[in-house]
């Protein structure tokens, strides 16, 4: 019989901040993920994304305002499976309703976990966003979450339940002109997020 199998180390923060800067790390449930840094239609959908909501929501130029849109913001969470460790998430965008958080916090992470999170799914990523990312957001009480996927050319939106897990998707597709929770005050024209 051979020998059991060598249990893994957790990875840490320090081990996530070793990272070389040109690479997007995260730490999920102890294993360090590091990719690097987003392809032209990723960062291509992320802007577009981000330029679509920013004026109506976080300024309150022709929409409600009352939020705080922000790209690649780094989430701390407590890690269940670890205490006194933490679990380091970094959504492509997120947001946060002001009435939650009034104002920005002056450390280089957000330990009060977003209303709203997106992530635009790359070859790369997509497995970690859906598998292991999505079931830490619910857990957080993230409320909603959306999948932009830019090959694919569709918008997965999903809805936290009272039973703290992710609703069924709502998949939007190339063109279409939605009206999309949180952000149903405006509308999105999806083919802006695709590039031409």
């Amino acid at each position: 019989m051979g020998e059991p199998a060598e249990k893994q180390r957790r990875a840490t923060y320090a081990d996530l901040e070793a990272v070389a800067p040109m690479k997007v790390a995260e730490l999920v449930r102890g294993t360090l993920h590091v990719f690097p840094r987003p392809a032209p239609r990723h960062a291509n959908a992320a802007g577009a994304l981000q330029g679509e909501l920013f004026g109506p929501f976080h300024r309150g130029r022709g929409g409600p305002g009352g939020w705080w849109i922000l790209p690649e913001p780094e989430l701390h969470f407590p890690d269940p499976a670890a205490p006194g460790e933490i679990e380091a998430l970094v959504p492509d965008l997120a947001g946060w309703r002001r009435e939650r958080m009034p104002e920005l916090p002056e450390t280089a992470y957000f330990a009060l976990a977003p209303d709203w999170i997106c992530e635009v799914l790359s070859a790369s990523t997509e497995d970690v966003d859906r598998d292991e990312k999505m079931p830490v957001y619910a857990r957080e009480g993230v409320r909603h979450a959306w999948l932009v996927d830019p090959i694919a050319r569709t918008l997965e939106v999903y809805v936290l339940g009272e039973a703290g897990r992710w609703g069924p998707a709502v998949v939007h597709r190339d063109a279409a002109r939605v009206r999309v929770e949180p952000f149903d005050a405006i509308e999105l024209d999806l083919s802006v997020l695709w590039a031409k």
